[in-house]
């Protein structure tokens, strides 16, 4: 698709509407900036732009005779494809796309493409450090926080691409290959976006729909789902297991992750003494990166020096302090159910946990589950607290302390830990409503640890 001289309107004036009006203006577009808040002043938007003037700017509702002249929308991940304003544009069979896919139709070198709902960015960061450790020229972008669009055009035929892929953006992607696909799991999440599992499953496997058997797809074996979709996966699939030996494939074993490959058995590395993460999410997530390197040619030896050197990315089961012999833990990636599950395992201490945030329609019974004797106290605040107190309280479990605010919430925990107890931040709940996104949220949480008094 040739956008040079199409009037485009992008939508959305974050960080992603601002990195695609950029690449549009330097491909020969006319750029449009549209966002739908009211209480954005025009000012405010052209202020954005990473050059003056590079966009017309309209805010709060969109003139009816510039929404005419539109030959191409690109959405940010955050707008919904089936809005209203969006549908008059497909009715008048304007294309739609996203940002993701505006930057590939410009990308020049190889893609590796990391899905699913939980592990994501961490799989992201590690490997595009492996890829750094072998490649001459790698970029890390996506839904990690840098906009594809922002990078794509210093890629050339020898760069990698790694890039961390939301649901948001997979239901924008028309032509997107990657050479190397990877869901690593579909447990579920933004279903008030998506509708339903059946369509949230869906859209996460569409990663993968224009890859052939010449590219790879990275599947989790323990995943039911992914397990189904092995069988009608259009590229070559490598799984990776946490429950099984594997005779093709990655796969944990004692202490030990391994790869089997033709009846064969190799031991690659101790999960305890050559990982620096932690929790059995995080092993999944090493051997998800294993595979990932392996299918991009990279020597085995070099994946294992950055794994044994790699730290936990900020926000997800970070450690943050000891202070009065409590350990503190921010996973404040824990943005669902299934992920708050994850920082619940990896905690070996009676755990004070904060909890609640933003609803997304998800069901906690599963988080309340995996409580299993670990959690001493549950602090509940933001917009689901009831909600989750109703579900805990079905399953018999009662320790509950309500806060209205952060602050009252992290005053709570640390006047209920003792000696010898974690206090875990692991909402299972978006951030929206009290804070602009998980990592303020995080943040936060850290200067309240590191305020304390040793």
């Amino acid at each position: 698709m040739n956008v040079k001289d199409k009037k485009v309107l992008v939508v959305g004036s974050g960080i992603s509407g601002i990195a695609a009006v950029a690449l549009l203006k330097r491909a020969g577009a006319h750029p449009m900036l549209f966002d739908s808040n009211e209480k954005l002043a025009r000012e405010e938007m052209e202020k954005r732009l990473s050059e003056p003037g590079s966009a017309e700017c309209f805010c709060g509702r969109m003139p009816q005779d510039a929404a005419e002249t539109v030959e191409l929308v690109v959405l940010s991940p955050g707008v919904p494809c089936d809005l209203p304003f969006v549908e008059q544009f497909k009715q008048r069979g304007v294309p739609v796309i996203g940002e993701i896919e505006l930057a590939y139709l410009h990308e020049k070198g190889k893609i590796v493409a990391i899905t699913g709902t939980n592990g994501k960015t961490t799989t992201t960061t590690l490997v595009g450090e492996i890829m750094r450790a072998y490649f001459d020229s790698v970029f890390v972008v996506g839904n990690i926080g840098k906009p594809y669009t922002g990078e794509v055009l210093h890629t050339t035929p020898e760069s990698v691409t790694v890039a961390e892929i939301s649901s948001f953006q997979l239901e924008t992607v028309n032509t997107f290959r990657p050479f190397v696909s990877a869901i690593l799991n579909i447990t579920p999440d933004h279903l008030n976006r998506h509708h339903s599992m059946e369509n949230y499953v869906a859209v996460k496997e569409s990663v993968t729909k224009n890859q052939t058997k010449e590219d790879t797809c990275v599947l989790n074996y323990e995943d039911k789902y992914l397990h189904e979709f092995a069988e009608k996966c259009p590229a070559r699939v490598v799984f990776f297991s946490s429950g099984r030996k594997l005779s093709d494939g990655f796969y944990l074993e004692g202490d030990f992750i391994c790869r089997g490959e033709e009846g064969k058995e190799e031991r690659i590395l101790n999960i305890h003494e050559d990982m620096r993460l932690v929790g059995l999410c995080n092993v999944e997530n090493v051997m998800a990166a294993l595979a990932i390197a392996e299918s991009m040619g990279v020597p085995r030896e070099i994946s294992l020096a950055v794994i044994r050197d790699f730290k936990a990315v900020e926000h997800r089961i970070e450690f943050v302090a000891e202070k009065g012999g409590v350990l503190y833990y921010n996973d404040s990636k824990g943005t669902n159910p299934d992920a708050a599950i994850q920082g619940i395992r990896a905690m070996v201490r009676p755990t004070v946990l904060i909890g609640g945030g933003y609803d997304k329609d998800s069901e906690y019974d599963e988080w309340i589950e995996a409580f299993d004797g670990k959690v001493k106290c549950l602090v509940l605040l933001g917009q689901t607290r009831e909600k989750i107190a109703e579900c805990a309280g079905r399953h018999g479990f009662v320790n509950i302390k309500m806060a209205d605010t952060f602050k009252e919430a992290f005053d709570l925990c640390v006047e209920t830990a003792a000696g010898g107890d974690a206090v875990l931040l692991s909402p299972a709940c978006a951030s929206w409503g009290m804070f602009k996104n998980y990592e303020e949220r995080g943040r936060i949480f850290k200067e309240y640890v590191n305020a304390l008094k040793e």
